[in-house]
């Protein structure tokens, strides 16, 4: 029995390791990586400290500040059930079963798809939701972008540097990222940006070799070697029993990440928190281990 699980080792996860270390708590982390959405991200240059950090360097740094409390972490396990049990937390993975007197879910979130024809067929052999993860395979390629926001353009900047010519596409009538973000891409000779962009289908052999568009309203044809889905994120959420939620799937917390259900905290983007930023998962992720531990002060331990 350990006093706390968390669930998920992003930014939230790994703040929330931290100052619980700092406690003293019994504790584990059960995550796929370390960093979470942090190193899918290309450039960051708006994290505290850091004028300047890539995703990957980021994410580097919290796994040598989470190792400096030796905490126990099941990388490579994913959280399939968590419910409390009397006055206990069950929580199960794809490979065995904890227990704890408290958990924090901070699981983040998991990227959207298009779903339409070909999307499952060529994931991996041309179809990507990370340009940070994937995009030097497509080097020397025209690429399609699918999406409007910040992940979208943050995207293009990467991918106009190293591919041939970017086609991104927005379904709405106007892109919604950063107005410094689409001045660049905009100035861009190698990179071509559509509204009013709906997907039809993805083509191709053993790899894609084109992306159909309906472009106002006319369709088209794309030649492309790689593509990019940037369209946002759904809450991961649904492993965990009985917590509210709000429409979106995001769990409900209160200003100290308390959920609805007593011992069960959430913290992070799998939250309904406002704004989905880094630093702001780390803020979440300190509370939650702040109030965990305060729950835990008052009730006796062999209870």
């Amino acid at each position: 029995m350990y006093d706390l699980v968390i669930v998920g080792a992003g930014p939230a996860g790994i703040t929330a390791s931290i100052y619980a270390a700092r406690k003293k708590m019994d504790l584990i982390v059960i995550s796929q990586n370390i960093g979470g959405q942090t190193i899918w991200s290309a450039d960051i240059e708006n994290y505290t400290g850091y004028q300047f950090i890539t995703g990957i360097e980021l994410g580097q740094k919290f796994r040598e500040h989470l190792d400096q409390f030796a905490v126990e972490v099941k990388e490579g396990e994913t959280a399939t059930d968590v419910e409390r049990i009397g006055d206990w937390i069950r929580i199960e993975t794809d490979a065995t079963t904890y227990e704890a007197r408290v958990v924090i879910i901070a699981s983040g979130r998991l990227p959207r798809k298009l779903n339409v024809p070909g999307e499952d067929e060529f994931r991996n052999r041309g179809v990507t939701y990370c340009a940070t993860c994937d995009g030097p395979v497509f080097a020397g390629r025209d690429v399609a972008i699918i999406g409007g926001g910040n992940s979208a353009l943050e995207a293009t900047l990467q991918m106009m540097k190293i591919a041939t010519h970017v086609y991104v596409f927005e379904a709405t009538d106007s892109f919604r990222a950063d107005p410094v973000m689409m001045d660049k891409a905009r100035t861009s000779d190698n990179v071509s940006m559509f509204t009013k962009s709906k997907v039809l289908r993805i083509s191709g052999d053993r790899l894609v070799s084109g992306i159909e568009v309906e472009v106002n309203g006319k369709p088209r044809r794309f030649d492309v070697g790689g593509i990019l889905i940037e369209i946002g994120s759904s809450p991961a959420s649904d492993f965990v029993k009985g917590v509210e939620r709000n429409n979106t799937g995001e769990i409900v917390v209160n200003c100290k990440c308390e959920t609805n259900i007593p011992a069960i905290f959430a913290a992070g983007d799998v939250t309904n928190v406002y704004a989905k930023q880094i630093v702001v998962a780390c803020g979440e992720g300190a509370k939650a281990a702040l109030a965990a531990f305060e729950y835990l002060s008052t009730k006796p331990k062999d209870k």
